[in-house]
């Protein structure tokens, strides 16, 4: 029985017939979080948010904090001086020396990657993928780029693919100095070090679907590197269905020397870079400039990642990147993938893109491993984990998600196309106020592909996600109209 347009403006989020959809492992693994629940206690300055988690929320599993437990703060803290001290990792840099020059930064990047692939029973191979760069904008001349690539093989839905990135090249002041030390530490050894501890961690694990951990070259000077990365998925036909960029996540100190060490910036953008005239039509006709594929994944960070068992508040930006900066998730953007970019919450420009020196005030100046904050680094590197394990376990965005407009009534039909996961157990219906950035309001919906809620389609916002048998949720689905 449908629920009355009564019943559903008077149920508050996170739990109408929720528990029916799946069998939970364990206790609040569905992740439905009823009215009365509290929020964690919020840490210290930008921790936890002590607001009211938003209806979708997902409570991490007892194996979701036994992964998190494993991820080791002194083992980043050491990568990220390894980097370091390579001296130069400039992409123009020497790559046929051993100790110093890019080159060898990708080479120990690479063994690191595949002694932690020896632990995973063959499910994780490590590739070097690259490529020779042709004179370009800031590459004078024809470079090699060499991505170092982990996958994991998922072992239910290993076609549907996860990406986690940071770029291990660097620079100085000049973009074009490739012979002075340019030591990287928190641009970008921290975000390369949180993609390896990631690897570490899950190599001996079973995802249900695939993982990938990336070390990129090339960002300084245009992105390239993940630019080919992105071409050969997309070259492959492969189902990204979320990538993560980490890049400048080694600090929680601002320019002005206040700390907010429990708050990472997510940066996710509204109106899609890959998007199409007719695409465009459509979102504004329906206003969906706040729901595209790259918000819901956002969203859905925030769902599973911002708690106690992180310790972190991760604030999402309304915006593709920074103003007048970009990252290695645009090449995936551009191709229709959902990706966001983190970035520590504010950045010192001191400690980035500057050349080792002390300047006229007594200031040291210089991207250098005694301005990071390698506590940090380790609960971003969980913020991470609990995103992408999640992801990995539930099950995929739905798709063929729409509403449908043929017949224009008060109440809402929504329609989608079935998933093929063996464990999955059925969907749930979300909806918002058009106001509001978060989803308020979850019900069950049952194993079907059609479901009409007696809410008019006008005056709210409505989403559609997969629930599987462990209770784990998949991202939400923005439904298009349907004539």
């Amino acid at each position: 029985m449908r629920p009355s347009r009564r019943t559903v403006l008077t149920t508050t989020a996170a739990g109408v017939g929720a528990a029916t959809l799946g069998s939970p492992a364990e206790a609040n693994a569905s992740g439905a979080r009823p009215p009365s629940s509290k929020p964690s206690a919020s840490l210290e300055m930008g921790g936890p948010s002590s607001a009211q988690p938003p209806a979708t929320a997902q409570s991490p599993t007892r194996e979701l904090r036994a992964l998190l437990q494993e991820i080791d703060r002194d083992r980043m803290e050491a990568t990220v001086r390894k980097l370091v001290s390579f001296g130069t990792r400039h992409t123009l840099s020497t790559q046929d020396d051993a100790a110093r020059g890019i080159g060898a930064a990708r080479d120990w990047i690479a063994a690191e990657l595949r002694s932690y692939a020896a632990a995973s029973g063959g499910r994780m191979t490590v590739d070097l993928q690259s490529y020779v760069q042709q004179p370009a904008t800031r590459i004078p001349t024809a470079t090699r780029i060499t991505n170092v690539i982990a996958t994991l093989r998922g072992s239910v839905t290993p076609e549907r693919v996860y990406v986690v990135s940071g770029h291990y090249d660097s620079r100085v002041t000049d973009v074009m100095d490739a012979t002075s030390d340019a030591p990287g530490a928190d641009d970008d050894a921290s975000g390369v070090a949180v993609a390896m501890e990631l690897a570490r961690v899950m190599a001996t694990r079973r995802p249900a679907s695939t993982i990938v951990f990336a070390a990129v070259a090339g960002e300084e000077q245009g992105l390239y590197g993940a630019t080919h990365m992105a071409e050969q998925f997309k070259a492959a036909g492969a189902d990204v269905q979320g990538m993560f960029t980490n890049d400048i996540v080694g600090s929680s100190t601002a320019d002005d020397g206040t700390r907010d060490p429990h708050t990472l910036r997510l940066f996710a953008e509204g109106v899609p870079s890959s998007e199409t005239p007719e695409q465009a039509a459509t979102r504004r006709s329906v206003g969906g400039e706040n729901d595209s594929p790259s918000r819901q994944l956002a969203r859905f960070v925030r769902d599973v990642a911002d708690n106690d068992a992180t310790g972190m508040h991760i604030r999402v930006v309304y915006r593709r990147d920074r103003y007048r900066r970009g990252g290695d998730h645009i090449p995936f953007l551009e191709r229709a993938y959902p990706a966001a970019r983190f970035t520590e919450p504010a950045e010192d420009f001191a400690h980035q893109h500057q050349d080792v020196r002390v300047d006229e005030n007594g200031q040291q100046l210089g991207d250098l491993p005694e301005f990071c904050d390698f506590a940090f680094v380790g609960r971003v590197a969980k913020v991470n984990a609990a995103a992408l394990w999640t992801l990995a376990q539930a099950p995929g965005t739905p798709r063929g998600a729409k509403i449908v407009t043929s017949t224009l009534t008060n109440s809402t039909q929504l329609v989608w196309t079935r998933g093929t996961e063996l464990d999955l157990a059925g969907y749930e219906i979300v909806w918002r106020e058009t106001t509001a950035p978060e989803w308020t309001h979850v019900i069950a919906a049952g194993d079907v592909t059609t479901y009409e809620v007696d809410l008019s389609k006008d005056n709210v916002f409505f989403g559609v996600r997969a629930v599987n048998r462990a209770g784990y949720r998949s991202p939400v689905a923005f439904p298009e109209p349907q004539i």
